[in-house]
């Protein structure tokens, strides 16, 4: 690798290293994490960090790197992810990683290659005074965040009790979210008879079988999510996302499917969540031959109490706290008892845009407040 000489040059380089998630990017040729895991690993061993791979998926591996001096420390740990999502519909060089009006431009500029590289930089920063501190420093770069979290997953069920705090990459304008609903998709499925438009009645028509389940049961959800609110997150809420059925006008159709986007407060999450509200709906109706429900995607809330100690030390140099209506995998890592947060430099506004960037005075004002967190923590 060439090793970048300043935090710009090294977003540019992680920009050009295409790590589109094949999951979110069916039929695009999406290359995966590994090349942009491999270059981090590198990154890291030049900082002196002993690096370790752990393929999650075939071809698709987390990559960490733990720095010297780890024996008997707490464990502090940054975690953004490698992945980003298609760069379907872009109107720049997705992975060109031009720097013009002061930014740097392309996919993963803002989610989140400009965290991890605001992170790494401070890490290189540091990389002679960090095995003298009283903490072990540790960075893991997630795959697969943007389609399902597997990397979070697999690293949270093997590694979360070896830590004691963790600073997830996500953009935040540099606050700290401590605090998130978490998010689950449900697929509704009817089924039916397929025959002629024009005999309707030798059919039989699973969208009209959707079509009162749904108006009765989508009320009944609103009613009933007020019950789990969250005095930081609020109200749970329920989303019809996606409804489709039929393959052509003047054919009974003989499937239908929809699709339920619910974001999740903690106390609906562990009452049993969405999944279980309409399950219960159908049961109490009589419905549960009529339709299936099937789990398509989940993550989990994030709630970690403002008077943890990591919390307490970013508020200490200037970060303020927030929550976010996103998921991210610092639930994941929550989920297996390690206190996490994101913070990061840009806003989510910027992220997964046609034309995704980061200013270069964002992305350094980032690796300072990483630089003094992690003075501060150790």
């Amino acid at each position: 690798m060439t090793f970048p000489d300043s935090p710009a040059s090294l977003l540019q380089s992680l920009i050009q290293i295409p790590s589109v998630n094949p999951d979110g990017a069916s039929g695009q040729g999406a290359t995966g994490e590994k090349a942009c895991a491999e270059w981090v690993g590198a990154f890291l061993e030049a900082c002196g960090a002993d690096v370790v791979f752990e393929e999650v998926l075939p071809g698709r591996p987390n990559v960490t790197g733990h720095f010297h001096g780890r024996k008997g420390k707490p464990g502090l740990l940054f975690a953004p992810h490698t992945d980003t999502v298609s760069v379907k519909g872009m109107t720049i060089d997705p992975f060109g990683g031009e720097i013009r009006d002061g930014k740097v431009w392309g996919r993963g500029a803002s989610d989140t290659k400009g965290t991890m590289a605001g992170m790494l930089w401070a890490l290189y920063q540091l990389k002679d005074e960090i095995p003298n501190y009283n903490a072990a420093i540790s960075f893991v770069g997630l795959m697969g965040e943007e389609a399902g979290q597997p990397g979070s997953k697999h690293f949270a069920k093997h590694h979360a009790d070896e830590y004691e705090f963790a600073v997830v990459g996500e953009p935040t304008e540099l606050k700290t979210v401590y605090a998130s609903k978490g998010c689950v998709w449900l697929e509704l499925s009817t089924t039916g008879h397929s025959c002629h438009g024009s005999t309707p009645d030798r059919g039989e028509n699973a969208i009209r079988k959707m079509m009162p389940v749904l108006e009765a049961l989508i009320p009944a959800l609103e009613a009933s999510l007020p019950e789990f609110h969250d005095d930081t997150l609020g109200n749970p809420t329920v989303s019809l996302g996606s409804l489709s059925g039929g393959t052509s006008p003047n054919i009974v159709p003989a499937s239908c499917h929809a699709i339920l986007d619910f974001r999740e407060t903690p106390a609906l999450h562990q009452a049993g969540g969405g999944p279980k509200l309409v399950r219960d709906f159908l049961a109490e109706t009589g419905a549960t031959e009529t339709v299936g429900v099937r789990v398509i995607g989940d993550s989990v809330p994030l709630l970690t109490p403002p008077e943890t100690d990591g919390i307490q030390r970013l508020q200490s140099i200037g970060s303020e706290l927030t929550t976010a209506p996103w998921f991210c995998d610092a639930g994941r890592l929550g989920e297996k008892g390690l206190a996490a947060v994101a913070v990061g430099p840009g806003t989510i506004a910027q992220a997964h845009t046609k034309d995704e960037f980061l200013a270069i005075d964002d992305l350094e004002d980032g690796v300072e407040i990483y630089a003094k967190f992690i003075q501060t923590y150790a």
